[in-house]
């Protein structure tokens, strides 16, 4: 049997993706970055509530987390500045994500296209 060509790769690569994005959406599975997003929000509020000084504990967080995007070849000082400002707005007492109204609806029903 002939290799598939990149391009017909490419299209059931696409297919599979859509029809996993489509069967997430209806079991309402979270995604990687979803999770990622809501234990960096768990560790800074934490840390913010539970450190005598969490400053500290924030920069030493930062410069594990710099340290690994350094190796990706992320710029130092644009790293920082995320990270930064990712502690600005989830050191609020509020949850900083949207709600996920694709989500809103009852488990049996089809989602939008």
């Amino acid at each position: 049997m002939a290799r598939k060509s990149r391009k017909q790769r490419n299209v059931e690569q696409r297919e599979r993706s859509d029809k996993n994005r489509i069967e997430n959406k209806l079991r309402r599975r979270p995604s990687r970055d979803d999770i990622a997003r809501v234990l960096l929000w768990q560790t800074i509020h934490g840390f913010q509530t539970r450190y005598e000084n969490p400053r500290r504990a924030l920069d030493a967080l930062r410069d594990q987390i710099v340290d690994v995007l350094l190796v990706q070849h992320f710029d130092l000082r644009e790293s920082e500045e995320m990270f930064e400002d990712l502690v600005v707005r989830y050191a609020k007492n509020i949850l900083p994500f949207r709600i996920k109204r694709h989500l809103d609806r009852s488990p049996n029903s089809a989602p939008e296209a």
